[in-house]
């Protein structure tokens, strides 16, 4: 079967690959440094990092947790997101302002009074987040490279408000290559309440040449759009994160029914430009049913080594009869599956396989 092209424009690819591999982040990245001053983590919350660091033991006054971590190539660092769940009560939202009392009426309008209208009151959560994180040196935290600070202040309406559904948020922020341990702590406005999570990770070198090839984590999109700029700062987000303009929406649970958006969003490390600055990358996509082939794509070809590509979860079925054979194209089946990415660099003869497991419900 063949493959559509990329919802992303290919100038608008090729745009945000320039504008991370190239000098024009410089401003973006300066922004995000770390500085010594102002200081970004208060001492309460410092105190607790601590005291939880060395043996990784969360703090639960506001449960969370970290559930995945991307990265995408920014300049000669890495975009590093990072996504958690948290509970709307443990956010602290409570209203704006308290809703207004229906007028009152006479007493010759009260024979048949209708229902009062509900008005909607809108809540706004006031919390912190604070970000710290260390380079991890033989298991152990190292050298202080960022501490980060994010004010917390979505707002909600009152009518659709569930404070017991655990929602998905994300931040990110440009760190060098290395290993590192974050301390994340999502506190109250007070900081009476201050939940923390650790979490290491590692972030490969951009611009090194590997003897082979790699890629960034795979992961399924569920909806991208354009934004006007890019985050300037580190911000939470609610649902999705941001890449230079991209908003993307990430299917982590990576569940579809048949007519979902099924498209997947990665960028390759070590394949080699011509001397014109293009490249030559060849994509082969599989859907596997265990080791059967349940769809076969016709390989996508790439001039830039980001690759964000819709697929589709379609078989074409060779039907025979007593009149012969036909084909039909029928949804997949319920199940779990394998998505196979064979990748070959046509200028440098390297390839790689990678694979991302996923469930048709």
């Amino acid at each position: 079967m063949k493959i559509r092209n990329p919802v992303i424009p290919v100038p608008l690819l090729g745009f945000i690959v320039s504008l991370f591999l190239a000098a024009n982040l410089a401003a973006l990245n300066k922004t995000q440094e770390p500085q010594e001053k102002p200081v970004r983590i208060p001492t309460e919350v410092k105190s607790v990092f601590e005291e939880g660091i060395i043996t990784r033991e969360a703090r639960l006054d506001i449960p969370f947790t970290i559930t995945d971590h991307f990265y995408l190539p920014a300049q000669e660092n890495m975009h590093s997101i990072f996504l958690f769940k948290v509970k709307n009560a443990d956010l602290g939202f409570s209203p704006v302002a308290p809703a207004p009392a229906p007028p009152e009426k006479k007493e010759e309008e009260k024979e048949a009074p209708p229902e009062a209208e509900v008005i909607p009151t809108k809540l706004q959560c006031n919390s912190h987040i604070f970000l710290q994180v260390n380079r991890l040196e033989k298991n152990t935290p190292g050298e202080l490279v960022s501490e980060i600070y994010i004010p917390v202040n979505f707002q909600a309406e009152s009518i659709s408000f569930e404070p017991d559904k655990e929602e998905l948020y994300t931040t990110a922020y440009p760190l060098p290559p290395g290993n590192y341990i974050l301390s994340m702590a999502i506190a109250s406005q007070n900081l009476e309440k201050i939940g923390t999570q650790y979490f290491e990770f590692s972030l490969p070198d951009p611009l090194s040449s590997p003897d082979g090839l790699d890629t960034t984590p795979v992961f399924f999109v569920k909806d991208i759009k354009r934004m006007a700029s890019p985050d300037s700062r580190a911000e939470v987000h609610k649902d999705f994160f941001t890449y230079s303009v991209l908003q993307i929406e990430a299917n982590i649970e990576r569940i579809f029914s048949p007519t979902d958006n099924f498209e997947v969003f990665f960028y390759i490390f070590g394949a080699q430009p011509s001397e014109t600055g293009k490249y030559d990358i060849e994509v082969g996509f599989e859907v596997l049913k265990g080791e059967e082939i349940a769809i076969h794509f016709k390989p996508g070809k790439y001039e830039i080594p980001l690759v964000p590509q819709p697929l589709h979860l379609k078989q074409a079925l060779v039907i025979t009869s007593e009149e012969g054979e036909r084909t039909e194209t029928r949804n997949l089946e319920p199940g779990k599956y394998t998505l196979s990415l064979k990748i070959s660099d046509k200028i440098s003869g390297k390839s790689e396989t990678k694979t991302i497991d996923f469930e048709v419900k």
